[in-house]
């Protein structure tokens, strides 16, 4: 059976933007993936997220272990995706990655509507691609990439 599997980057958005959006697409379990759920942006760090997220009738889950690692995020704040790329991929052979991966494919398997949550707007800058693609290897997911309607 295939599953579908959204992500989200929150890049440029508020947080009511992403929250309408992942209602409109069904979504009912928002899979944080950033390494630090903290946030500048207003309603994005952990706490705020999970209750923003909650009003909205979507639950949250932040799997810590599936975030970029520090030098990682770092290449990607300065436009060297390809060097994030490398960090991030060998940081998911660790045994963190892989139970948070098994954790998330097990998530999926059990039927719920899931998206998976960073800060980039642009999938393909971004290690929630990668995450996507790690667990499509696992098991069968069709990936959807939703990007909230902006007032910008």
């Amino acid at each position: 059976m295939t599953h579908t599997v959204a992500t989200i980057g929150y890049e440029g958005a508020t947080i009511r933007e992403v929250v309408e959006t992942l209602q409109d697409a069904k979504v009912q379990l928002l899979v944080d993936v950033r390494a630090v759920a903290m946030s500048r942006r207003p309603g994005f760090a952990k706490t705020r997220l999970s209750a923003n997220l909650a009003e909205g009738g979507i639950d949250y889950v932040h799997l810590r272990g599936l975030g970029t690692p520090a030098e990682g995020r770092a290449e990607a704040r300065a436009g060297r995706h390809e060097e994030m790329r490398r960090i991030f991929l060998e940081h998911m052979q660790g045994e963190v990655a892989q139970t948070d991966l098994a954790t998330l494919a097990s998530i999926v398997e059990g039927g719920k509507r899931v998206c998976l949550l960073c800060f980039e707007a642009d999938p393909l800058h971004c290690h929630r691609l990668l995450v996507a693609d790690a667990l499509s290897r696992v098991t069968e997911i069709e990936v959807t990439h939703l990007r909230p309607d902006t007032d910008d």
